[in-house]
């Protein structure tokens, strides 16, 4: 019998929630994101359970995006255009789940932290990563921008500088990297990983949580605030990036594994 693209497991007040393709190193597909926001739901609802873990198979968070439902209607502008589009709106929702729930949630990070799964991670409350773990803010790489809430979030997190460093120019990031940003709680080695984040989830679920709720609330009035728009502001930008050339030849280079050459159109 085949394992389910998201898993969920509950014990002793804590939600487990596994994104589990990995064939596609967890990328977010409709299929997969639709069974994570049923299980968000279910944790949401679930007066036993006091806080959520959102974590990988097979080593990896998330490889963000998936291309192949991306293109699965082809190139073709318009086609492409409500594709992309949709997609968009999809991951747009998680995000707003992830920061809607008033219990902490932490993101168990390690292997592919790109793109969509690096901001989704940044929606989190928590983020532990292992020393094995690789971020990117890949869209730049395929001529798009952000989704998922990314720049806002970073530059909420980080300030606009670095925000401009890591969107514009995309480069592959190690945990050190990112911990010296200030961007995880805390890096540890891919054994101590289970450990740590069990440990802080432990904790977690031990403190008086109508106070931890207030908290969450609280921090979403006066830091993420802005979020919602931000992620409608996303998609008018995404979809004027969709229609250009350099997206079209971005996205046929990473298909070629080829080096694009944009023309700026």
């Amino acid at each position: 019998m085949s394992q389910p693209i998201v898993g969920y497991q509950s014990d002793n007040h804590i939600a487990t929630i596994t994104m589990n393709d990995p064939k596609t190193l967890n990328a977010f597909s409709t299929a997969l994101k639709e069974a994570m926001m049923d299980a968000l739901d279910k944790a949401d609802k679930d007066a036993d359970v006091r806080v959520i873990v959102l974590q990988g198979s097979n080593n990896n968070f998330s490889s963000g995006g998936h291309i192949g439902e991306m293109l699965e209607n082809g190139m073709e502008s318009e086609a492409l255009l409500a594709k992309l589009d949709f997609m968009l709106r999809e991951v747009a929702e998680v995000s707003l789940k992830l920061r809607s729930i008033h219990k902490p949630i932490i993101a168990k990070l390690e292997g592919a932290v790109a793109g969509a799964g690096m901001n989704l991670a940044l929606t989190c409350d928590f983020r532990i990563a292992a020393d094995n773990a690789k971020f990117v803010q890949a869209f730049v790489n395929i001529g798009l921008i952000p989704d998922a809430g990314g720049i806002y979030l970073l530059n909420q997190l980080i300030g606009a500088a670095k925000t401009t460093e890591l969107v514009m120019l995309g480069n592959k990031l190690k945990a050190e990297d990112v911990a010296r940003l200030n961007l995880v709680n805390e890096v540890v080695s891919a054994d101590e990983l289970d450990a740590s984040v069990q440990a802080l989830a432990t904790r977690l679920s031990q403190l008086p949580g109508k106070a931890l709720s207030s908290m969450k609330h609280m921090i979403n009035v006066h830091a993420f605030g802005g979020l919602n728009e931000a992620l409608d502001m996303e998609v008018e930008q995404q979809n004027m990036m969709a229609v250009t050339d350099d997206f079209k030849e971005g996205i046929t280079a990473f298909m070629e594994k080829r080096k694009p050459v944009y023309q700026g159109k």
